[in-house]
């Protein structure tokens, strides 16, 4: 028998695809929701049936409990799940699923609640003996002097969120003020609380997290970890999984470090706890998020396991199996996250139809996507197109796997970061496994205009792209692939530094 009869998806495109395909394999009706933005979107298409739960802006429709909590109803369904983002760690959501007789797939209301709160966190890390990134586990102030045992440089950082938003660099107690202001304000605009903190900027660093699943049964499983290091605004492009700047040692000291938080908590399903890795392999706690990541498929490729799918076991109260709580990773993935923004103009959004879409294909080669040929990119929603991720024995055979597939990616019609991440998997720091949390404002920078030439083969791009769209055919006439173009652009800008 299936886990659930009914199951509706709390969410949109390539997660929301994602979360319907493990449906079906567990034998499970996936439901979905939808805007009247997303009527004809594909995470619609695919599920057994949709409805609808409001105007396009997020807070009347994905963010609004009472609609989802209604859609559920309506439909039948007997559980929720949240995806990530939107709704995925709100207490409040995630008692009203209970309140309505549903089964939410996730950690227990009061959970989310502690953990959900950055400054609650990390006092409950502390007192679990977890090492923390110096700083504030208070409410900030306007006084400078509580800062004064921290040291400048310092960040702040919006107590009940994340994502880079109601981040701040202060590099002087004199810009102290100026920055608090931008903090709070951005914090209560993105999360109606206002509150920030303080911590060291510490660099260079790594960005490293480790992967849990924990049963109703007291039983948890430590899946790994994964690098997140490659990151602009503070949020993630690339992830890959075993981090090859972590070694034995200090892999079984953050592996011991997950499970004291895990355990300071009333924790089941799945989360992952975040770390900082600093030059000399110490590692700080910086927040355990109780939900699928967006990573999660590097984790799963060298695992083997369907997180999603034992998510939803583990919510109807199945417990882990012991091949899953001693399982060992093998051989090496990379995620490249395929972004409609301009990797030229700092990375900034991208709106528009996308009139061409070809992903990659193979052995060792993933994508999940939200998006196909035709789709409208609309400005109320995160601009992720798909994660393409690959696998391989190990990490150099994973490198010239995912050159290969970023060289058969076409998508036309919007500008992308393709072109950027053709470049990192041949940028010297990146190959050699020697990067931190640096490397964009490093090493690409604000600065990366094309110039006429570079336009003129990034212009290939587009050419093939909307013959593609046009006649069908993968190649233009007389050019060359659309990826051995941005190939090119890649390595013009390598020789241009």
């Amino acid at each position: 028998m299936p886990p659930f009869a009914r199951l509706l998806i709390a969410n949109r495109g390539e997660i929301a695809i994602r979360v319907i395909r493990a449906c079906r394999e567990l034998g499970i009706s996936p439901i979905s929701v939808h805007s009247d933005a997303d009527v004809d979107a594909l995470h619609v298409q695919m599920a057994d049936s949709s409805e609808r739960i409001g105007p396009p802006s997020p807070r009347d429709s994905y963010l609004s409990i009472e609609a989802i909590i209604d859609a559920a109803r309506r439909s039948g369904a007997d559980a929720i799940h949240p995806g990530y983002g939107f709704l995925s760690e709100s207490p409040d959501f995630a008692r009203a699923v209970e309140a309505a007789g549903l089964v939410f797939i996730g950690p227990p209301p009061e959970t989310l609640e502690s953990l959900g709160n950055k400054l609650a966190a990390r006092r409950g890390a502390q007192a679990a003996g977890v090492p923390i990134v110096p700083g504030t586990t208070v409410a900030l102030g306007d006084d400078s002097h509580e800062l004064a045992g921290i040291g400048y440089p310092l960040m702040l950082k919006a107590s009940a969120g994340g994502g880079g938003r109601g981040m701040r660099r202060v590099d002087s107690p004199g810009a102290l003020a100026d920055a608090l202001v931008a903090a709070r304000r951005e914090a209560l605009a993105a999360f109606g609380d206002g509150t920030v903190y303080a911590e060291r900027l510490l660099a260079p660093v790594r960005h490293i997290e480790v992967q849990l699943l924990g049963d109703r049964h007291g039983r948890l499983a430590v899946l790994g970890e994964r690098d997140c290091s490659i990151q602009r605004r503070h949020q993630k492009l690339v992830e890959e999984s075993p981090s090859p700047a972590v070694n034995p040692g200090t892999r079984a000291a953050l592996f011991e470090s997950a499970r004291r938080v895990a355990a300071s908590v009333d924790f089941h399903n799945a989360a992952t706890v975040e770390f900082l890795l600093d030059a000399d392999n110490n590692h700080y706690f910086l927040e355990m998020n109780t939900r699928l990541q967006v990573e999660h498929g590097v984790t799963e490729l060298v695992t083997g396991l369907d997180l999603v799918a034992w998510q939803i076991r583990i919510a109807a109260g199945e417990p882990l199996a012991d091949a899953v709580l001693n399982l060992a990773g093998r051989g090496h993935a990379i995620e490249v996250r395929l972004y409609a923004e301009d990797p030229y103009d700092d990375f900034r959004p991208s709106a528009g139809r996308i009139t061409a879409w070809r992903m990659p294909a193979g052995p060792g080669v993933r994508v999940d996507a939200g998006v196909s040929a035709d789709t409208d990119l609309r400005t109320e929603y995160d601009p992720l197109l798909a994660k393409l991720m690959v696998y391989a024995d190990d990490r150099p055979s994973a490198m010239d796997r995912l050159r290969r597939a970023l060289d058969e990616t076409l998508i036309g019609g919007v500008q992308t970061d393709a072109g950027f991440l053709r470049w990192l998997v041949d940028d010297a720091s990146f190959v050699g496994g020697s990067y931190d949390t640096g490397l964009i404002g490093e090493r690409w920078g604000t600065d990366h205009a094309l110039d006429s030439e570079l336009g003129a083969l990034a212009a290939t791009v587009a050419l093939a792209a909307r013959t593609m769209a046009e006649t069908g055919r993968v190649r233009a006439p007389g050019s060359n692939r659309a990826g051995s173009a941005w190939g090119e652009v890649a390595r013009r800008e390598a020789l241009r530094r």
